[in-house]
């Protein structure tokens, strides 16, 4: 299981199970490489923080953030730590996801295709 602590395993599932509304909206437009064909996982461990979405191929984190996050330093903290590791971290509040979905499938999209793969994962 890519060696990651049963603990944090357990909490992924169990937020998978448990999304938003704005996460369940963008999970099915981004699911099965529905975008330019790029894999996205959901509820990720890395480094000890669960992500939302997540491209591996292009290292790039989606967050779905509801008004808990407005500010928070936790935040600025972890994606630091997420771009330490080669990740590319995107931000979206819940309202833009239900609201615009199309402006924010377009910001990732726009992303994806400036991301250069990862090295071990390139032919």
């Amino acid at each position: 299981m890519r060696g990651q602590d049963e603990k944090s395993i357990r909490l992924a599932r169990r937020l998978r199970a448990d999304q938003t509304d704005a996460e369940t909206v963008l999970w099915n437009r981004i699911r099965n490489r529905r975008i330019d064909g790029h894999k996205f996982v959901r509820q990720e461990p890395i480094i000890g923080y669960i992500c939302d979405f997540v491209c591996r191929e292009k290292r790039l984190v989606v967050e779905v953030d509801g008004g808990q996050h407005n500010e928070s330093a936790a935040d600025a903290v972890r994606d630091g730590r997420l771009r330490e590791k080669g990740y590319k971290v995107l931000r979206f509040w819940n309202n833009d996801v239900l609201g615009n979905i199309d402006g924010v499938l377009s910001a990732i999209e726009t992303e994806l295709a400036e991301a250069a793969p990862h090295p071990t994962l390139s032919p």
